[in-house]
């Protein structure tokens, strides 16, 4: 008993020890990083979040803003960019991911090889590449708006970007269709060309990893139950939607989330063709204002709750996933 106690004691001691070995540490770092910016006369704090900005903002639809308005509020833009593209890249991955798994498993030799081909190529080429290829295909391969491609009724594909339909109201219901109005589209829902090619970019790059995910799920799934739901006369997709998908969602949850995490996170590559997320219009505040260190950390500290939000969603989606599935 006395060993024992012993024992813990010691350990409570290198805990604590560690602790403050941490804390020095980080005290330190602190201290001296306030020491060099009072030497360099560079200022420190958050109070630069209420001066005005000063720079316009080409994609600021989800809220208003102009130059005259505070960095905060230009950051509050970017930060909402960055949720826009990063929710609409992770629904968009999902259902191509399923998609592809699904037919990497088929019977049909010719969808499996392409579906195949597509894993392979998509999460072998580094997704800044992927984003510089699609800013390229939209910005310099499309016609004019006067030219625009028509893919779908109301749809106009131009190198100004996405113009779509957009519901108006809804009781009763109106669609403002987009018009082509000068050198470009008016009315309807007008995406980029930076957003689109950052959003293809995503979406494509993730779902080539879901896929795969999706895929190794259905193939844990011990092929016995599978031969004993046929003989009880279930049909494939019974089978599918009633035995394997309760159980291969207990495994595909985790590495899914992951997969998710991380398109959110590479959303920050928007810098990179010009859309201004977050990562980008935090740049232009620290270029102004010299404070790197306070930009730096509002871009970390971001990213972190975004992740910690994701990771919390999806652990409490799994608890109920892992539940069902041990009832199938």
């Amino acid at each position: 008993m006395a060993r024992l106690l012993d024992t813990r004691q010691r350990a409570a001691f290198y805990q604590l020890l560690l602790l403050a070995v941490v804390g020095l540490a980080g005290w330190y770092f602190i201290a001296n990083a306030v020491d060099n910016l009072l030497a360099r006369r560079i200022a420190s704090g958050f109070g630069f979040l209420r001066r005005e900005a000063g720079f316009e903002i080409g994609e600021s639809t989800l809220l208003s803003y102009s130059a005259a308005d505070s960095y905060l509020k230009a950051l509050m833009v970017g930060l909402l960019n960055t949720f826009r593209v990063a929710l609409l890249a992770i629904a968009f991955s999902t259902v191509i991911g399923v998609a592809v798994g699904l037919a990497r498993l088929s019977p049909n030799w010719l969808l499996a090889k392409l579906a195949s081909g597509y894993v392979e190529l998509l999460r072998n080429i580094p997704l800044v590449v992927q984003l510089f290829f699609w800013y390229a295909v939209i910005a310099e391969s499309l016609p004019a708006p006067a030219q625009a491609l028509r893919p779908l009724p109301g749809v106009f594909l131009s190198n100004r970007g996405l113009a779509l339909p957009a519901i108006s109201t809804l009781l009763p219901l109106q669609i403002d269709y987009p018009t082509l109005s000068g050198f470009n589209f008016s009315g309807g829902i007008a995406l980029s060309p930076e957003f689109t090619a950052l959003l293809l970019g995503l979406a494509l790059y993730t779902a080539a990893f879901i896929g795969e995910i999706v895929r190794a799920g259905i193939l844990a799934v011990d092929r016995g139950q599978r031969e004993a739901a046929l003989s009880q006369g279930l049909s494939q997709a019974q089978l599918m939607r009633s035995i394997i998908m309760p159980q291969a969602l207990r495994l595909v949850v985790p590495p899914v989330t992951s997969q998710y995490l991380n398109c959110a996170k590479n959303s920050s590559l928007a810098v990179a063709i010009g859309y201004p997320d977050l990562v980008s219009i935090a740049n232009t505040t620290i270029n102004q204002t010299g404070q790197a260190i306070e930009g730096i950390a509002i871009i970390m500290l971001v990213y972190l709750t975004i992740s910690l939000a994701i990771s919390a969603a999806m652990n409490s989606y799994n608890r109920r996933i892992a539940l069902r599935g041990a009832r199938a």
